[in-house]
């Protein structure tokens, strides 16, 4: 170092260079720091490596994993090179043909040269008496998963695992045990186990919860669940139904044009305003499936305006475009007219529109029967292929006798419960039908054959018409089941039930026929449009002249 020419700017140190502020150890350090930047993977200053754009110890990472590797000339990390070592020394088994490390003694691989505990020689099952291996309880394979105590057995195995089991755990089980099968039980089983040893409440209502599926199905264990804990009033019932019904009315909505959809979207939340509101002053609510129905008509009115009249907004409406929309649909008019009403009301209620295009429509039908009815020849054929004909299932038969012969609506034949049967004087009580309905030799023969269908399915449901989805639980058939159980005769309840209303109607007293059928007077005169009694007028004439 030359003679000092000024101190270091940094440490104070004399600096013997004129073109030079900093001594020879801070002018290095500032040399160094420069070089170095911040390395992405570990953010410590380090002199970044070209190729990797990292520092050199997160450059050297293995091949295989892709984890940091300490020694320069290794490419492999411990364990990927420990795991390529043995792999490497390993050689295909002579006894079974896959590589192993062979043992010297044996010259085969582990599990070759050390087979496991022989199996137990087959006994005689005390289920089916046959030679078979022995899997439980002196059972068979195959009677062991038949064998009724295997969701108790279950159960108690669980109870042990468990530091606090429910005390509703064995009654559980029994309901279960009592409407499914032994398999379909012990899955149950194994899956409240699951939901009871998580972090989670045990609670009731908690696991009804956690137990539900998500998508338009609960599951069959969380219906389980929800049936046995409402039946036992440890918790309410879930809200499964009105969340399908909240999906049935947004994908509707999600169908309107983007323009259109606010207004459709305001007037279902107002309809809904309206059910709530019904519900709490205990008066009749619109159902789901009013109110769903009147979303699909103001679906079908806006593809309708958008691809035929080439409006894309509620206030460019008229009264011709209504016109033209109802058209489409004759036989609809009077249902699809009254929730146009409706909707336009609320619009012009909410300013959207200035003026109601529905405000001059009518209805231009006439308000008699229109409907189809059956000869005698078409009652004669069902009545034989529902008496005689053991093909035709019960429930076909029941809905068809009752309807050809005492005028049952869908919905009463739906609702008809067990108990509602009287077996000493052979009645049923259908509906709200203020007094029971005497059955005929023919309709009773029909109900003790469905009767006995209801038996053989081993139900708790107190519902005659039981289906495969209802006999594990206490509800009844859907009305889907119902309006397509009379398929295969190929005519539908609603005729049926209309050609029986139709012939009392004309033969005999409305007013009685409304009093018998629990209807109102009103809704049995419309069976009476345009109809003349032959014989009688026939009658009059004579004593005019």
């Amino acid at each position: 170092m030359g003679k000092k020419q000024r101190d270091c700017v940094t440490c104070g140190a004399p600096v013997g260079y004129l073109d030079r502020e900093h001594c020879c150890r801070c002018w290095r350090k500032t040399k160094e720091a420069a070089a170095k930047a911040t390395c992405p993977s570990c953010g410590r200053a380090r002199v970044l490596q070209q190729d990797t754009g990292q520092c050199i110890l997160c450059s050297r990472v293995c091949g295989q994993c892709g984890h940091p590797v300490r020694s320069a000339d290794s490419k492999l990390c411990r364990d990927c090179g420990n795991a390529s070592r043995r792999q490497a020394a390993k050689q295909p088994c002579p006894r079974c043909g896959k590589p192993g490390l062979l043992r010297e003694a044996t010259g085969w691989c582990g599990t070759c040269s050390h087979p496991g505990s022989p199996k137990h020689p087959p006994q005689v099952c005390r289920g089916c008496g046959q030679l078979r291996r022995h899997e439980g309880l002196g059972l068979c394979s195959a009677c062991w998963q038949k064998h009724p105590g295997r969701p108790f057995i279950r159960a108690e195995h669980l109870r042990e695992h468990l530091p606090e089991p429910p005390s509703w755990l064995g009654d559980f089980v029994a309901h279960i045990a009592a409407r499914h099968c032994v398999s379909r039980a012990c899955g149950f089983v194994t899956d409240l186990g699951r939901l009871l040893q998580d972090e989670h409440s045990n609670s009731p209502r908690a696991l009804l919860e956690r137990s539900r599926r998500p998508g338009r199905s609960m599951g069959s264990f969380a219906r389980a669940l929800e049936d046995f804990f409402t039946r036992n009033g440890l918790a309410l019932p879930t809200d499964q139904a009105d969340k399908l019904a909240a999906g049935r009315r947004r994908r509707r909505i999600e169908a309107v044009p983007d323009s259109m959809r606010p207004a459709v979207s305001a007037f279902d939340t107002s309809r809904m305003r309206a059910q709530d509101r019904a519900r709490r002053a205990g008066t009749r609510p619109r159902s789901d499936h009013t109110l769903e129905t009147a979303l699909a008509t103001m679906r079908d009115l806006a593809l309708f305006l958008v691809a035929e009249k080439d409006k894309d907004d509620w206030s460019l409406v008229d009264v011709h475009d209504i016109e033209a929309f109802l058209a489409t649909l004759p036989r609809a008019r009077k249902r699809r007219l009254t929730v146009l009403r409706q909707f336009f009301r609320f619009a012009r209620a909410q300013k959207l529109v200035l003026v109601d295009p529905t405000r001059t429509l009518t209805v231009k039908e006439a308000s008699g029967f229109r409907g189809r009815t059956l000869t005698l020849d078409q009652q004669r054929q069902l009545f034989r292929r529902w008496t005689t004909d053991e093909s035709v299932h019960p429930h076909e038969a029941l809905v068809g006798m009752l309807a050809l012969l005492h005028g049952a609506s869908s919905a009463e034949a739906r609702m008809l419960q067990v108990d509602d049967v009287d077996e000493r004087a052979r009645t049923v009580r259908l509906g709200k039908r203020p007094h029971p309905v005497p059955l005929d030799p023919a309709s009773w023969t029909v109900l003790q054959r469905c009767l006995a269908h209801w038996a053989a399915w081993r139900t708790d449901n107190p519902h005659v018409v039981v289906t495969k989805g209802t006999k594990a639980g206490r509800s009844p058939a859907s009305t889907a089941y119902l309006s397509h159980v009379l398929d295969d005769c190929g005519f539908s309840p609603r005729m049926i039930r209309s050609t029986r209303l139709v012939d009392l109607v004309n033969t005999m007293d409305p007013k009685l026929v409304a009093a018998a059928f629990g209807m109102d007077p009103q809704a049995t005169l419309i069976y009476l449009s345009d109809h003349i009694d032959e014989p009688r007028m026939s009658e009059w004439d004579v004593s005019q002249t």
